[in-house]
């Protein structure tokens, strides 16, 4: 009878380290199915229209952004190009996932903007189909302030990737630039090159040096090619006619 009373002690202890189990292995799952039921897994949306792939997110919980429209001979136009992140990566509900565009192949003329007042350029831009990407503005003092003096892609430019056409437009001559338009320095002298670059601050990294490969001796009618001179410029990057400024860092590659 003595030990009843320590029986009975154990039992409600057990009882209780029981419920104590119970409860914490409720707990667990309960948060198991709180996270995992709160995530997804990003379907394929490649190849889809807009309009699909919004109803397809919308189902799973996503949130569908649009972020860029490039032209495509491959995609249709209004269907999708790319999408991030790729299918099958698990996020939560809620995330946005960022999709490019296809506008199909291109079919709008690129058209020359070169001497236009800005605001006209940009308003003939727009008529085409296109949009003004980046301004840079540069002081020159023999065109009228706010004359377009370069356009990136050129005029009638085939093959596009976006639709935006990037301007250098004339400041007046004690602005300060923002921006300039990479020349093609392929041909120059490299210490010409770096000159012509250091005289508006475009720095330049070491410059890289190949050997030239010999052109071919022409046939028949046909002039023979001239040899690339040692020390020109036969590769850039960034490429002519691209957006540079005092941030930007010019590799020449010259001819050994």
């Amino acid at each position: 009878m003595k030990n009843r009373p320590i029986v009975n002690f154990f039992r409600i202890a057990s009882l209780l380290m029981l419920l104590v189990a119970v409860a914490l292995l409720a707990a667990i799952t309960t948060m198991h199915f709180a996270i995992h039921g709160a995530e997804v897994q990003v379907p394929t949306l490649k190849g889809m229209t807009i309009a699909d792939a919004r109803s397809e997110t919308a189902g799973l919980g996503l949130n569908l952004d649009v972020d860029n429209r490039y032209y495509s001979g491959e995609v249709a136009a209004g269907h999708i190009l790319t999408q991030s992140p790729a299918p099958g990566t698990v996020v939560r509900r809620e995330w946005r996932v960022r999709v490019s565009e296809s506008l199909g192949p291109q079919q709008v003329d690129v058209p020359d903007t070169v001497g236009s007042e800005e605001r006209v350029a940009a308003l003939e831009l727009r008529r085409a189909g296109l949009d003004v990407g980046t301004t840079a503005h540069l002081p020159y003092a023999d065109a009228a302030p706010e004359t377009v003096l370069a356009q990136d892609p050129p005029a009638h430019a085939q093959d596009i990737e976006q639709p935006t056409i990037n301007l250098l437009v004339a400041e007046p001559d004690d602005e300060t630039p923002d921006g300039y338009v990479m020349p093609d320095m392929t041909g120059l002298p490299i210490v010409t090159a770096q000159m012509e670059l250091a005289r508006v601050g475009i720095k330049t990294a070491p410059p890289t040096y190949v050997d030239a490969p010999v052109p071919p001796v022409g046939s028949g009618n046909a002039p023979p090619l001239m040899p690339l001179k040692p020390g020109s410029v036969i590769a850039q990057s960034p490429a002519a006619g691209a957006r540079v400024d005092q941030s930007t860092k010019v590799m020449l590659t010259v001819a050994r």
